[in-house]
């Protein structure tokens, strides 16, 4: 079996695909920071991965870390609302930092094959356009964050590796998160395409298995059509399974926002990835309320008070 090393091993998707690397028996190499968080995960794989601790714009660790690779998977990304607050850092991570690993790879006597992971915010704003999106469509760069996708891209096509690039629909964190003013940033009837991040993660491994597609091939990867549905429902059922309900249609934008369906068709066809509709990944969310759940009830409207503190047009209907 392959050698393979993913970068951001213990992030969202990344901690997923080394799960589903060590079920199918691949062998491991995790890059991640060194953060409490990350430490924590990687105790689930004591003794099961390689691990390696450092950043990917210290271009001196990152050949060290190449090194005996056969596959290169590469997940890190400083992604929203992150790359808005710093746009520096962005650009520094997820262009230098692939720079590093591409470079890293081409001086290896036997190249890897690269694995970059891309986004459909690629395709701009396109709710006006019948979906769904293709693989064809043109791009757009509408913020800090698609401006380093698109330059990954690139970099990755002219590189003279093997490679392959998945453009991921939305994946959301299974996990209970605090409010975000970024999440009023989506007007409630944009059409959006969630997935599980244990299926994208099951398609990424199972590409290792294809070495057809490591031709220069970029595939969208999304929930597929049990998956598509419009902001309204991603927000109103999740909060509703919750037991906090639905909050009021002033809270959220008007705008336009980076998001919509996808033709996954063929990377269903070829990698056989998509398990979960969108109700499963509600009740799994909304599960990890646990015991708490039986309260949500009597403290909803404290709850309802302080999301909407994080939505800027709710602040300024009050």
């Amino acid at each position: 079996m392959p050698n393979v090393l993913v970068t951001g091993a213990f992030g969202n998707v990344g901690s997923y695909i080394t799960a589903e690397l060590l079920r199918q028996g691949y062998t491991v190499r995790c890059l991640d920071l060194q953060t409490p968080a990350n430490e924590q995960k990687s105790t689930r794989y004591k003794g099961l991965v390689e691990v390696a601790w450092g950043d990917l714009r210290d271009a001196a660790f990152v050949q060290q870390v190449v090194r005996g690779q056969d596959v290169i998977l590469h997940m890190a990304a400083v992604i929203p609302p992150g790359s808005n607050h710093n746009p520096d850092l962005t650009r520094a991570v997820n262009i230098d930092g692939t720079q590093n690993l591409l470079r890293a790879a081409q001086a290896q006597a036997t190249p890897p094959r690269f694995f970059y992971a891309s986004t459909f915010d690629l395709f701009g704003r396109t709710q006006k356009l019948p979906p769904p999106r293709r693989v064809g469509d043109p791009i757009a760069v509408t913020d800090v964050y698609t401006e380093t996708k698109a330059a990954g891209e690139d970099l990755v096509h002219q590189s003279n590796l093997p490679w392959l690039i998945f453009r991921f629909s939305d994946m959301p964190l299974i996990a209970l998160r605090e409010a975000d003013p970024i999440m009023f940033e989506i007007s409630l009837d944009t059409r959006m395409e969630t997935m599980h991040p244990a299926d994208g993660a099951l398609a990424v491994v199972n590409a290792i298995s294809h070495p057809d597609l490591w031709t220069g091939r970029t595939l969208l990867i999304g929930g597929g059509k049990n998956c598509q549905i419009t902001y309204r429902d991603f927000f109103s059922r999740l909060l509703r399974a919750m037991g906090i309900g639905m909050l009021p249609e002033e809270a959220f934008t008007q705008e336009e926002y980076v998001t919509d369906w996808l033709d996954t068709e063929e990377s269903q066809r070829l990698l056989q990835y998509q398990r979960h509709n969108f109700d499963q990944i509600v009740a799994e969310i909304a599960a990890l309320l646990g015991w708490k759940r039986y309260l949500v009830p009597f403290a909803s409207p404290f709850v309802r008070r302080t999301i909407l503190k994080t939505s800027p047009y709710w602040n300024k209907k009050a």
